[in-house]
């Protein structure tokens, strides 16, 4: 985690912490969290991105959540101040969302954002 003299919040709801948990059953991988990160892409200059980690990393903010654990590099976590994860169900399809209140701008498939 950063320095740690300021908590900057990143928080899981408890159904992204149950998809994250069937996630990591399905692919026979249980300990694994989640990996969240923004980097640079996507239609509006940032994009979100989720990958399974079997580990944290030195700086990673660790969320626990039910049993589930959500990584969150400090450079990301810059970016991430104040968010929420959340999982969706749609008739598009279900996906991790991600409700950022310092994005000033996003695209329509959620994945893009803008600060």
């Amino acid at each position: 985690m950063p320095d740690g003299t300021q908590i900057r919040a990143f928080n899981v709801t408890p159904r992204a912490a149950e998809e994250i948990a069937a996630i990591a059953a399905r692919q026979g991988r249980e300990g694994a969290g989640l990996r969240v990160s923004v980097s640079a892409g996507g239609c509006s200059g940032l994009q979100y991105g989720f990958e399974l980690a079997d580990a944290e990393a030195e700086d990673d903010l660790v969320v626990n959540v039910a049993g589930s654990r959500v990584f969150v590099d400090g450079v990301s976590l810059d970016f991430l101040s104040g968010s929420e994860l959340d999982w969706n169900e749609a008739l598009m399809g279900a996906h991790f969302v991600v409700r950022n209140p310092q994005a000033v701008s996003g695209c329509g498939c959620g994945v893009s954002f803008a600060v």
